[in-house]
């Protein structure tokens, strides 16, 4: 679907979870009905302390994890068996570890394998490949193995990975962590062009100041704030109880805040 041509007004949001909550098999209950809606096109950081529950949650977003009270829908549609292919067409996660997600001996090969896994052959898979690798940067290293990369190439590498499925949603786990200053900025810039609805997890508040003007902040399993990303990082009753904390000497209220119109 081209966003240009998008109505906002009839289309469903990218994200819509309703009164999701889910114990493990040994009887922690990590969510304690959660609700969130993503419009599509928009960019929301999931902040929180360790055990908020904030993996918990995405592992619902493409049905690995089920069993739970609630739904939770992807562009209108349900994550339910039924609809496990598409939903995890739709929903892409990019791992915090980029070794998780590659695996092929070339950049290429690794970028081609869930599109040819969906059945896309030929110049079409070709193409997809290609562009994919364009809008990260990573065109001319087609033919690399990716153990030969640096690790902010690999992360770029993994974000084109799940580029190429053409998802709904990407969903970035910890983006920034690991990258050294250059790497942080240049995969920063390369989120930023993506007309592609974003949701980001992450303990980086700045990263995520810069890049989601949305923030949520899960805590204890429930939403305990959701609002401006400057506007919650400024409060500091919030940030204390929620054990959210900002590097030493930075301050959110002199950040630009982005703004990503919906498409």
């Amino acid at each position: 679907m081209d966003a240009a041509v998008t109505d906002p007004a009839t289309t469903p949001p990218s994200l819509e979870v309703s009164g999701l909550a889910y114990a493990y098999p040994d009887g922690h209950q990590a969510l304690f009905g959660v609700d969130l809606t993503v419009a599509r096109g928009e960019r929301v950081a999931l902040l929180g302390p360790n055990g908020a529950g904030k993996t918990t949650l995405v592992l619902h977003l493409n049905g690995i994890l089920t069993a739970g009270a609630g739904t939770v829908t992807v562009a209108g549609l349900p994550v339910a068996k039924a609809h496990l292919a598409e939903i995890r067409r739709r929903v892409g996660i990019v791992f915090q570890d980029p070794d998780d997600q590659l695996f092929m001996p070339t950049v290429r090969e690794d970028v081609a394998f869930g599109p040819a896994a969906a059945g896309l052959r030929g110049a079409e898979l070709e193409e997809r490949v290609r562009r994919a690798l364009e809008r990260v940067g990573m065109a001319e290293f087609a033919d690399r193995p990716p153990h030969h990369l640096s690790f902010g190439q690999r992360r770029r590498v993994a974000v084109a990975t799940v580029l190429a499925m053409e998802p709904e949603i990407l969903v970035l786990d910890e983006p920034s962590s690991n990258l050294d200053p250059a790497s942080r900025r240049e995969l920063a810039d390369i989120l930023r062009s993506l007309e592609v609805t974003v949701l980001m997890v992450t303990h980086d508040l700045p990263y995520a100041l810069e890049l989601c003007p949305r923030a949520v902040v899960l805590s204890g399993g429930v939403i305990a704030a959701d609002g401006g990303t400057q506007e919650l990082l400024c409060d500091e009753e919030l940030m204390r109880e929620h054990r959210l904390e900002l590097p030493f000497g930075f301050d959110p209220r002199s950040v630009r805040v982005p703004v990503f119109p919906a498409r």
